[in-house]
């Protein structure tokens, strides 16, 4: 209802860009409307929200629900805040067989087909565009799918979408993978596990990745892309998302579980969580970092090339012809060659380069050292809030130059990182954040 006429007319009704797209009829249908009726799967998220446990078909009822947009944002994050709250592995294993049950599925030819995947929380830590190139330029199988960022700065998604458009058809991906092993693209376009990405869109301003919708969401993404092997990288430290062994050792055996339910060969790998990786954090800075290390650039950061490398190796570790333990080497003369990078700028051209070469936001804020000493710790997770407080990922050109890590010596007044911004408020609002505490502990 307006009070416009010149905007429609009567009987005609305006759309959104999303809901015209999600209907896919051409502009003059014409079209019937009716009150929506309540989905009847409402009634199972209120039992979970009173706090019982679901059935298998309950849990893919609503799943189904959800996948189909019968469920409004508020129903959405009711169910989120609920399974936050109470879920049981049999639960979180019905939640992934529905996620993948009511999505596309891709199949390859190779029996063997690897991915690697981090759970993220850690700045910058952009090693799957790294992992990618190595693993196809040794020629295994790798169509390496990404959600774009719920709770960071930047997704793997987001970066690459800095170098090589990632909104592939199906059609299209496939034909990449075919022609160069690999691909590094946005799982969404192919409706591989839809209603993830529908809950994702609610999560994503809650700032809400509990263990069991993660398990859910990775697997299920993973095992719809036609993947037989996995490397999963979970970073361990004190303002990562998973800050103990406990809590690591945890989630491993949930991933395990739900994996080996679902047919899913994976290798849990526990990494450093301690600080941020690399020295960008934001889609074009971490671009920047990941090409650097590629083309093997002296001043390339040391901790991201160290980190993917190691990773790469495991993935690798999968081939039956790569004796035991010989994959890290494989990685590391694969990098060393040219050959990753050679693949890798096959795979961006494959894609489609990007154009425009975007460079970091021009408004930028120096956060300095308020005393002397040295860098005991960075809070990871501060830093991303700045980050995403400035416009990332949505603002790809937003973000953070770090130029102190742990372990750095500084002087009072010393710049510890640079805050970019393409926009005066977001650069505010990150300024103002960091200035409350720019999350650096110096002693």
């Amino acid at each position: 209802m307006v009070d416009d006429p010149t905007m429609i007319g009567i009987d005609e009704i305006g759309l959104g860009e999303q809901a015209f797209q999600r209907l896919g009829l051409t502009e003059g249908t014409e079209v019937e409307i009716a009150q929506a009726r309540p989905p009847a799967s409402l009634e199972f998220v209120r039992r979970k929200i009173d706090g019982e446990a679901l059935g298998d078909g309950e849990i893919a009822a609503i799943i189904r629900d959800v996948a189909s947009h019968r469920y409004s944002h508020m129903e959405i994050a009711a169910w989120l805040v609920a399974c936050a709250g109470f879920m049981t592995t049999q639960e979180t294993f019905a939640l992934t067989r529905a996620m993948v049950d009511v999505g596309n599925r891709l199949h390859w030819q190779s029996p063997l087909v690897v991915d690697k995947h981090c759970i993220g929380g850690i700045p910058g830590n952009r090693t799957s565009m790294i992992v990618v190139p190595i693993v196809a330029a040794h020629g295994l199988v790798c169509p390496k799918t990404s959600s774009r960022a719920i709770t960071s700065p930047s997704g793997t998604a987001d970066t690459m979408e800095v170098l090589a458009n990632v909104d592939l058809p199906e059609e299209r991906l496939t034909a990449i993978v075919a022609e160069h092993n690999a691909v590094l693209a946005w799982g969404g376009r192919i409706g591989l596990s839809p209603a993830d990405d529908v809950l994702i869109a609610v999560e994503r301003p809650l700032r809400l990745d509990t263990m069991e919708q993660m398990v859910a969401s990775i697997i299920s993404k993973k095992v719809a892309a036609g993947s037989t092997h996995l490397v999963l990288d979970i970073p361990v430290g004190p303002t990562a998302k998973v800050r103990s062994q406990s809590d690591a050792v945890r989630l491993r055996k949930l991933f395990e579980y739900v994996s080996r339910h679902m047919g899913l060969t994976v290798k849990v790998v526990f990494t450093d969580g301690a600080q941020p990786v690399g020295r960008g954090v934001g889609p074009v800075m971490e671009a920047r970092d990941v090409m650097a290390v590629l083309r093997n650039e002296p001043d390339a950061p040391e901790d991201l090339r160290d980190h993917a490398v190691m990773l790469a190796g495991h993935v690798l570790d999968f081939d039956p012809a790569i004796e035991g333990g010989k994959g890290y080497a494989r990685a590391l003369e694969l990098l060393a060659s040219g050959a990753a990078l050679a693949a890798m700028e096959r795979i961006i051209a494959a894609q489609g380069a990007c154009e425009q070469q975007l460079v970091p936001g021009p408004l930028w804020y120096e956060v300095k050292a308020a005393r002397a000493g040295r860098t005991t710790a960075i809070d990871c997770e501060r830093i991303a809030r700045v980050a995403r407080q400035a416009g990332a990922p949505m603002d790809k050109a937003a973000g953070i130059d770090l130029l102190v890590k742990v372990g750095g010596i500084v002087r009072a007044g010393d710049v510890l990182y640079r805050i970019h911004a393409s926009s005066q408020t977001g650069l505010d609002f990150a300024r103002d954040l960091a200035s409350e505490d720019p999350g650096y502990a110096i002693a």
